[in-house]
């Protein structure tokens, strides 16, 4: 047995080859996440959280000795969490082991190779050669490789290489604390041989590290076109943020950039200057002379780009005629071969298109710009703008073609080696909402819960809120109106204004949610407060809350027969029925005509009722999609459907649907399962959170696992304790087996 820091002077390959060494090497040795909690734990009985622990395995790459000084420097200390979160190569223990044990026993040369490298992230044998100073970079690595001095190579190859975490730390330190001075040229060094091999963000991270503001600059306005192709936002914005405002603003490219992460992080007003700016700036240029900044298709089509973005800010400010005006000047600024102008010019045209309710044009201009995109290149806009048509669609009556959509832009998202993974959860909440529509809620769940197993960020900052939303109406359809309001709180507090029509007001959903409660005072206040009154003049930016009013005029009249809150409702219901027919809306006609059927029932004209209801799924291109439509709306559309099923023209609608209705779990039991004893029945939410009780994890844990807040859960089991007549957790997961509800 031999046992030795670096590789010993042996035949080792020759005796690998033979199988005559067995070699426990420094990979080995690491600890794993197990059993570093063991011994941080157990052995030192420090008693840390998984997290904490998870954290410093992390940090120390599970290098035992880093775990052991870790140990040392958390005993005493009050905060253990912030300290963790804060632990590096800077701690004393570290450095005074790192320095002793290691940097002091190296070669001069060595020490400097290691100083002067330690800039770097991660590194080959050439870059360490443009940046140190020298010619044997690669030998030096495979040098410090044999030798095990926290070398971690990132390929098979043995080609590219980085520091252990710690180790570059301290490198990084002690190279700051002895030549502060030459640290920027090192940068410098470093950018320049990234630009040279075609590595562009890596050139200008080196560049703002070696605060060479003016050099920084260039390369950004060169990364810019990949950058906004990818959607890789937050890479730029982190850079514009190392800049100085001024900066900024003298780069036409930078400024229409900064001016665009203003308005996509809701701050629409402020974006304007910056747009102002780059046209100043370019405008100073003279006719023939060449610019001053980087020659890049951005620049180039930067007059294009601002109007699309101007269009944006119409767009947000409901200006739908300014934001057709402004896409139509960029079309006319972009060439025929600028497809992503074109198409960011045709998506604000179509969008335009759908605000003012004309969605035949809206679909085919924006199906233009779709088609532009891909000629761009650009696929992750490409495929997050299927959610848009895909919503067109829907307004179309056309659920089926809205599927179709949405799953082969899945399949190409999905297709191995395409970098378009933040379309992935947008796509998958879409097609959630499809299966809501359809009344397929545990298809709905399932495809939720898939896009939410994604990063946050993988989703579009301006479609973050529909998971939220598509959450809440589940919630609501499983009987749990409280926790959908609180998805529905939550989708507010994400949601950004301005970037596409808002068709479907979030307050508006809220104040459904309410009636269906019965807090119709409630859902009067949003009425009020929001201007929505039954004279308005219709239009379909105005329609979900239109039809939100006429729903709320249909309660109020059931709670209190009251003949001139029918007579506005369906004065309200003839005028939007009026637009939604001259533009050819197939879906809004299909809900106006629903609501009409439950308006006419409610006067107690039954039987022309029916035959509204028949009308309904008659214009319904694809009725068979269209569920919830009808099962939202609860008991009146029930005792309708019941009728209808016996004698209306629609047999088969109503009773497919009241199918639904029952194996869906909205408060009937169904075929085959076990009847509870309890007085009020379980709602399929509640069941979900009894399951969770049953389990070890606690309440924190469980909300988590829900995706709800602590103060929801509560509330939830605060239920659950009512309808089973219990007092604690355990007494309600043993009676809820005793009665088969698990």
């Amino acid at each position: 047995m031999l046992s030795t820091r670096a590789d010993p002077d042996l035949p080792l390959s020759r005796w690998r080859v033979r199988g005559e060494v067995v070699e426990i090497r420094a990979a080995d040795l690491r600890f794993t996440s197990a059993e570093a909690a063991a011994y941080l734990n157990d052995a030192t009985g420090l008693r840390l959280t998984a997290a904490d622990v998870e954290t410093l395995e992390e940090r120390t790459e599970g290098w035992i000795a880093a775990l052991q000084l870790a140990a040392l420097s958390i005993r005493g200390r009050e905060d253990v969490s912030s300290f963790i979160a804060r632990f590096a190569g800077t701690d004393r223990y570290i450095v005074d082991y790192l320095v002793e044990e290691v940097l002091a026993h190296q070669s001069e040369p060595v020490r400097e190779f290691l100083l002067r490298s330690s800039v770097l992230d991660r590194f080959t044998g050439p870059l360490c050669d443009a940046v140190v100073g020298r010619d044997d970079g690669r030998d030096v690595l495979l040098g410090l490789e044999r030798a095990n001095l926290f070398l971690v190579p990132l390929d098979d190859r043995r080609e590219w290489f980085r520091y252990h975490h710690l180790f570059a730390d301290v490198l990084r330190a002690r190279m700051l604390a002895e030549q502060p001075d030459l640290v920027p040229l090192l940068h410098d060094r470093a950018s320049r041989w990234f630009e040279s091999h075609d590595r562009v963000q890596d050139a200008v991270r080196h560049a703002l590290a070696a605060r060479d503001v003016d050099r920084a600059v260039h390369l950004m306005e060169l990364a810019a076109p990949t950058i906004r192709r990818d959607r890789q936002d937050q890479v730029m914005l982190g850079w514009l943020k190392q800049l100085p405002d001024d900066a900024v603003r003298r780069s036409p490219v930078l400024s229409v950039f900064y001016g665009y992460m203003l308005m996509v992080s809701g701050n629409s007003e402020a974006a304007e200057p910056f747009f102002d700016a780059a046209e100043r700036a370019m405008a100073t240029v003279a006719e023939g002379s060449a610019p001053p900044w980087a020659r890049t298709e951005e620049l180039r089509t930067l007059p294009a780009t601002i109007a699309i973005y101007r269009a944006s800010l119409a767009q947000a400010r409901g200006d739908t005629a300014g934001t057709a005006e402004h896409a139509r000047r960029a079309l006319a600024l972009a060439g025929p071969d600028d497809h992503l102008a074109r198409g960011g010019a045709a998506g604000f045209l179509g969008l335009a298109a759908w605000a003012r309710g004309d969605v035949s044009s809206a679909l085919e201009t924006f199906a233009q710009a779709v088609a532009s995109l891909h000629a761009g290149g650009n696929l992750v806009d490409e495929l997050t703008s299927t959610v848009v048509l895909a919503d067109m669609w829907l307004t179309a009556g056309r659920p089926g073609t809205a599927r179709r959509l949405y799953e082969r832009a899945l399949h190409v998202a999905q297709t191995p080696g395409a970098p378009v993974l933040r379309a992935i959860p947008d796509l998958h909440v879409g097609l959630s909402e499809l299966d809501y529509e359809a009344g397929d809620l545990e298809g709905a769940r399932r495809r939720l819960e898939t896009a939410a197993a994604f990063d946050e960020h993988a989703s579009l900052t301006e479609s973050r809120y529909r998971w939220f939303v598509a959450m809440g109406r589940v919630a609501g359809a499983e009987g749990d109106p409280e926790q959908a309001l609180d998805f529905l709180d939550q989708a507010e507090r994400v949601y950004l204004h301005g970037f596409f029509p808002d068709v479907r007001p979030i307050a508006a959903m809220r104040a459904r949610v309410l009636i269906t409660q019965g807090e119709l005072t409630r859902a009067a206040d949003w009425a009020r407060d929001r201007g929505v009154a039954a004279t308005d003049e219709v239009g379909y930016l105005r329609e979900f809350d239109h039809l939100t009013l006429v729903r709320l005029l249909l309660a109020q009249h059931r709670e209190q027969p009251d003949p001139d809150a029918l007579r506005q409702a369906e004065h309200l219901l003839t005028r939007l029925r009026e637009a939604a027919e001259t533009s050819g809306r197939a879906g809004s006609l299909a809900e106006i005509t629903m609501l009409t059927a439950l308006a006419q029932d409610a006067r107690g004209q039954r039987q022309q009722a029916l035959r509204s209801l028949g009308d309904t799924w008659a214009q319904m291109p694809e009725p068979d999609a269209w569920a919830r439509l009808f099962l939202d709306e609860g008991d009146p559309m029930t005792a309708l459907l019941r009728d209808a099923a016996r004698r209306g023209p629609a047999r088969d609608h109503a009773r497919r649907l009241l199918g639904l209705e029952v194996s869906g779990d909205v408060g009937t039991p169904g075929p085959g399962r076990p009847a509870s004893s309890v007085t009020e029945p379980l709602s399929e939410r509640e069941r979900q959170v009894l399951r969770l009780l049953e389990s070890e994890l606690t309440g924190p844990q469980i909300a988590r696992e829900l995706f709800v807040t602590l103060n929801t859960l509560r509330s939830h089991t605060k239920r659950i304790f009512t309808k089973l007549d219990v007092t604690n957790r355990r007494a309600a997961v043993r009676l809820a087996r005793e009665r088969g509800l698990l």
